[in-house]
């Protein structure tokens, strides 16, 4: 797997290309200029194929439905977070870019398993940065992407809608920390790390 990383917008959201040996790849959380994302994949030689999101939040999903548009790709969207994506509200696309909806060809549970772009995504539920949080865990190649659940050192906010600061913590202890250790780990902002690394130095867990 070959994994390309973008930063978009304002808020710096980290946007993933994973791509197999193949070129078609699953672009992860593509948060804004859809642009840049389609891009990127011609520049690297890739074939979209999939988008898959770990949460609905605005700045992780404003270039889904022009990239869905313009690829024909799939969207994947955590189950827990059909309500969010589909409201501008919760999502707080309202009070930045204005009113901003999504909706999914395939809505994914805990567990369920995501073969997307020669990969095998399994989708860990990890609420707490809002009620349906997901990471997306590539077992075979011991990479994590955990969107705003964990980070280098410091956790995702929970005081936006649906978001609970006992339940995240839990989520990154009981469902993250119990991950292989060399696990490295692809946020929604900042730098990548890994599961021994936060295990020793995550203050906020």
């Amino acid at each position: 797997m070959k994994v390309y990383s973008l930063m978009l917008g304002s808020y710096q959201t980290n946007c993933y290309l994973a791509a197999d040996d193949d070129g078609v790849c699953a672009v992860i959380d593509p948060g804004y200029t859809p642009e840049r994302v389609l891009e990127a994949a011609q520049r690297y030689g890739l074939t979209i194929r999939a988008v898959l999101l770990t949460h609905g939040h605005f700045d992780h999903i404003l270039g889904v439905n022009d990239i869905k548009e313009k690829t024909g790709c799939r969207l994947y969207i955590p189950e827990a977070e059909k309500e969010l994506c589909a409201t501008p509200s919760l999502n707080c696309s309202i009070m930045h870019r204005g009113p901003y909806r999504c909706t999914a060809d395939v809505y994914f549970k805990d567990n369920d398993i995501i073969n997307e772009a020669g990969l095998s995504f399994k989708a860990i539920a990890t609420p707490g940065h809002t009620i349906g949080s997901a990471c997306l865990y590539v077992e075979d190649e011991a990479v994590l992407f955990s969107g705003d659940t964990l980070f280098n050192m410091s956790v995702g906010r929970t005081d936006l809608p649906t978001g609970s600061g006992s339940a995240l913590c839990a989520s990154v202890r009981n469902k993250l920390y119990v991950l292989p250790d060399n696990v490295t780990v692809y946020p929604g902002h900042g730098p990548e790390t890994d599961i021994a690394f936060e295990k020793k130095n995550n203050m906020y867990v």
